[in-house]
């Protein structure tokens, strides 16, 4: 399988919908709780694509462009962008869909660096 392949069956997306109980008093979506989102489908993505123990270790500018309000429904989308020895990279998109009405915006983008582990928790070489 190449590599491109390899990123495309690991391509992960998952939906939510942004319950009260997710969101602040402006009745939009916690930044952290977005962030613990995609930190979980960062994970899953760089999981699916090494089928390694990977462990975050960074992430990088996280864009919040748009408020996700609730009662909407999102779209996590992770994709790995880089490979390195022991490292990569997954980018992940969320996405706002209002429940009712077609269409959906990006709201929030960022990228998350793995480095796969052993058993010892030590660094070792991704598998391709």
């Amino acid at each position: 399988m190449s590599l491109e392949e390899k990123i495309n069956e690991s391509e992960t997306k998952i939906y939510k919908a942004v319950f009260p109980n997710t969101t602040n008093h402006y009745d939009t979506l916690f930044g952290g709780k977005a962030m613990q989102l995609m930190d979980e489908v960062a994970f899953i993505t760089a999981t699916r694509f090494s089928r390694q123990r990977m462990v975050t270790i960074s992430s990088d500018k996280i864009d919040f462009t748009k408020p996700i309000p609730a009662g909407t429904i999102i779209e996590l989308c992770g994709r790995v962008v880089h490979v390195g020895n022991t490292s990569l990279k997954v980018s992940v998109e969320i996405f706002i869909e209002q429940m009712y009405e077609k269409g959906r915006e990006k709201a929030i983008s960022g990228t998350f660096t793995f480095v796969a582990i052993d058993n010892d928790k030590n660094p070792v070489k991704i598998t391709v």
